[in-house]
C-alpha cells in the first residue's frame, strides 16, 4: 500500500485533520499556485460526479498540475472487461496520484494496496468519502468557530450515506452529540452506532424531522440515494420522506447552519436557499480548498 493514500478518514489522526483544515484556509486566501508543476493526477470516476470530480480537477489545475482520466466508466476499458487491478496498475504508471470513485465498498482500499502511487478515495459505494468529510469539517469550523462539543443532526439516508458515515468517524475526535433522523428503512447501520458507543459519543435516534433539530448547531441533510436501492418499491416509499422548508427553521438556534453534500432532490425546498442559515453552496465551494490541501499532502508538495 502506498503510505500516502487517503482511503478512510481514519487514515488521518486528529492532528493531521487539523493540519488539513489549516492548509485549506491558507489555500482559500490564495488558491492559485504552481506547487504541482510537472505533476499528473488521474481522476478515475466509475460513478457519476459533479462537485467532487470538478473540484479535484480545479484544485490540481489551480496548483499548476495536469489532469488525465475519465468521468464515465463506459468510455474506459472497464467496459471491455478490464479489471480494477489492471486499470490501477496501468494508470499508476502514468500519473503521480489517482483520485478514484467506485460503486463497490472497499474498492479504494483494494486500489491502495496494489497501486504504485497514492490513491485518494472520492467515494466507494456506501462506505467512505473522506474528502467530503474534510470539507464538511472545514465548513463546520468556519461557521461555528470550533469543532468541539457540537450538536449535529444527520438527516435522511443514514444507511447508504457514505458522507455521514465518514463524518461520524471524523467527529469522534471532538466530543459531538449526534441526532440520527431517518426512517426505519434508512436508519444508521449498527456498526456506526457501535462506533459511537466505543468512543463515548452520545446519540439519539428519531424518525421525525420537524421539532427535532431546535437544539442543533449543524443540520446535515442528505438525499435518499436511489442508485443504492435494489428494490425500487422501497425507494419509492422513502424518497420524499423529509423536506426542509423555511418555516421549520423559525425556532432553530441562531448559529444553526444547514449542510448538504449535494446534489439535493426534494429534501431542501428552494425557499431555504436565501436563509442565512443555508450553507450548502458555500460548503461545496470549500471543497476546492480542502482538495488542494489533500492533493498537496499526498504528494508532499
Amino acid at each position: 500500500m502506498c503510505k500516502n493514500s487517503l482511503v478512510s478518514i481514519s487514515d488521518y489522526s486528529k492532528q493531521e485533520i487539523l493540519e488539513i483544515l489549516d492548509s485549506a484556509a491558507d489555500f482559500e486566501t490564495n488558491p492559485n499556485r504552481k506547487t504541482l508543476d510537472g505533476k499528473v493526477i488521474a481522476t478515475l470516476f466509475f460513478e457519476p460526479s459533479t462537485r467532487t470530480r470538478l473540484s479535484f480537477e480545479t484544485a490540481v489545475i489551480r496548483l499548476g498540475g495536469s489532469i488525465i482520466g475519465f468521468s464515465d466508466a463506459s468510455t474506459s476499458s472497464s467496459s471491455k472487461g478490464e479489471t480494477l487491478n489492471d486499470t490501477i496498475h496501468m494508470v499508476g504508471s502514468y500519473a503521480d496520484a489517482i483520485v478514484m470513485r467506485h460503486p463497490l465498498d472497499g474498492a479504494a482500499r483494494y486500489a491502495s494496496e496494489i497501486s504504485p502511487v497514492p490513491i485518494i478515495n472520492a467515494g466507494d459505494g456506501s462506505n467512505q468519502h473522506p474528502s467530503q468529510t474534510l470539507l464538511d469539517l472545514y465548513s463546520i469550523f468556519k461557521t461555528q468557530g470550533t469543532l468541539e462539543n457540537l450538536t449535529i443532526c444527520l438527516v435522511g439516508d443514514l444507511k447508504y450515506g457514505r458522507t455521514v458515515h465518514s463524518l461520524i468517524m471524523a467527529m469522534s475526535h471532538f466530543k459531538p452529540t449526534f441526532k440520527f433522523i431517518a426512517p426505519d428503512e434508512l436508519k444508521m447501520p449498527d456498526e456506526y452506532k457501535m462506533f459511537c458507543h466505543k468512543h463515548n459519543i452520545q446519540f439519539t435516534e428519531e424518525t421525525e424531522l420537524e421539532g427535532n433539530f431546535d437544539d442543533a448547531d449543524i443540520l446535515y441533510m442528505t438525499r435518499v440515494q436511489r442508485e443504492r436501492f435494489q428494490d425500487m418499491m422501497e425507494y419509492e416509499r422513502v424518497k420524499n420522506i423529509y423536506t426542509l422548508n423555511n418555516s421549520m427553521l423559525n425556532t432553530s438556534k441562531e448559529n444553526l447552519r444547514i449542510l448538504h453534500p449535494l446534489p439535493r432532490v426534494t429534501e431542501i425546498d428552494a425557499d431555504v436557499d436565501s436563509n442565512p442559515k443555508a450553507y450548502y453552496f458555500k460548503q461545496a465551494q470549500n471543497g476546492l480548498y480542502i482538495r488542494q490541501a489533500i492533493v498537496s499532502k499526498v504528494l508532499n508538495c
